[in-house]
């Protein structure tokens, strides 16, 4: 027994020593809010419309998430190479590649990514210009496309000395357009200069050189993937489980806090804290969800109850920190809106809810333990006075695990603490009022 013991004290010791790392994220103003107060954003749907059925949304038998972050309100900071270039960045548990703008992208600066749409060109294009035989067409005249990159963070790396070249090309499809270019090699750093940063060196990480023009004009200038190497393009290590396989990160969980909706730009939004459990914005533990893939942060979910509809059909859920709201099967949805007394917005896509509507809980049951998720997020303040979202959109699966995404909403009323050596995820109650 006395080895047993001395063993066990040394691992006790281990995690006690641990480095925790926080990393603060910043709030902005969701692209779908933004758009519908320019008036443009109809048109937006329409255009991913079209785009959703010209590409593929399936790789590796795996069901690939609709990337469009039309709602995403929380961004971090990173830093990449030697001297440190910083980016920022959607931290998203439901991807797992990390990519920025490479020095070499300006984004679609012809015409040509619109006639390559044929028919569907006056759709797709910014400048229909480019759908005529005009001299913009003829490539006489620039068109008037602002470059996706243009304003972004851009990586150089003939100025980072820790750089090592990998030229494997990489893709990314995106529900509006896709994401390409080549890896490269640094060191990755979460957090902003000048902070206590977890850093993580011979990173693999894309550079792109093209990125879909929906990116233009946002405060976003990549993505930070935090699932699991089995869905990651190209079987690239994540970065955090570089950092894990590195031991760089020696307690192997981190756990996210994100703060209620409120509005703000570019205020504190939460943290990520890697390392250990976030015992300042989070209450104690209660419960851990073994997951059911290692692939997304994917587990069983009992059943679902909100606005008077049950629902209890073996399902499986995802937590994604990339999803802003709670998505399901559109039956599903339906009825829970309806019981809340909200009414589908089909030019918008949107479900509509009086602001002072008095919702009962959104209720998931997961091990036998129910969740509540209260009034406070699940109703979205709109630019209509008196108007709000239901914080709630259709997800159709086609049957196919996940069958709901458990975004934002679940995350800000529960911390999650996702555990990458035990494929588990814990939730807690967060402590702000």
């Amino acid at each position: 027994m006395k080895p047993l013991l001395l063993l066990l004290l040394a691992v006790l010791a281990t995690f006690a020593l641990a480095e925790v790392y926080q990393h603060k994220l910043i709030k902005i103003e969701s692209r779908r809010r933004r758009m519908m107060r320019a008036g443009t954003w109809r048109a937006h749907l329409q255009k991913r419309a079209v785009m959703r059925a010209l590409r593929p949304h399936r790789r590796d038998g795996y069901p690939q998430k609709v990337y469009d972050w039309d709602d995403e309100e929380y961004l971090g900071n990173i830093t990449i190479g030697t001297p440190e270039q910083p980016f920022r960045v959607i931290l998203d548990t439901g991807s797992s590649n990390l990519w920025v703008p490479d020095s070499s992208c300006d984004g679609p600066v012809n015409c040509q990514h619109c006639k390559d749409m044929g028919i569907f060109c006056n759709l797709i294009c910014d400048d229909p210009s480019c759908c005529t035989n005009s001299p913009v067409a003829a490539g006489k005249v620039p068109p008037k496309i602002r470059g996706a990159c243009d304003g972004k963070n851009k990586f150089d790396e003939s100025k980072s000395t820790t750089y090592k070249k990998d030229g494997w090309p990489w893709e990314i499809e995106y529900g509006t357009g896709s994401a390409d270019g080549f890896q490269g090699i640094d060191t990755v750093r979460f957090g902003e200069p000048g902070t206590k940063q977890l850093v993580v060196p011979s990173t693999t990480f894309g550079q792109a050189e093209e990125i879909a023009d929906f990116f233009a004009d946002d405060p976003i200038d990549g993505i930070l993937g935090l699932a699991f190497t089995a869905i990651s393009v190209n079987d690239v290590t994540p970065p955090l489980v570089n950092a894990i396989n590195l031991g760089v990160l020696t307690n192997p969980i981190f756990t996210v806090f994100l703060m209620h909706q409120f509005d703000g730009e570019g205020v504190y939004g939460g943290v990520f804290t890697y390392g250990d459990l976030d015992k300042t914005n989070c209450g104690d533990l209660i419960a851990y969800q073994t997951l059911s893939s290692a692939t997304y942060w994917e587990y069983k979910l009992d059943h679902v109850s909100a606005g008077g509809f049950d629902t209890k059909l073996g399902l499986y859920a995802i937590s994604d920190t990339g999803t802003s709201f709670i998505g399901g099967p559109q039956y599903d949805t339906d009825k829970i809106a309806a019981g809340y007394g909200a009414t589908w917005n089909d030019e918008d896509q949107v479900y509509e809810i009086d602001c002072k509507a008095n919702l009962g809980p959104f209720a998931v049951t997961i091990g036998g333990i129910v969740y509540n998720i209260q009034k406070n997020n699940m109703i979205v303040p709109s630019d209509q006075p008196g108007n709000c979202w239901l914080a709630l959109f259709p997800f159709d699966s086609l049957f196919i695990p996940p069958q709901w995404i458990l975004g934002d909403p679940f995350i800000r009323q529960y911390c999650h603490t996702f555990d990458y050596g035990r494929q588990r995820i814990g939730f807690s109650p967060s402590l702000q009022k």
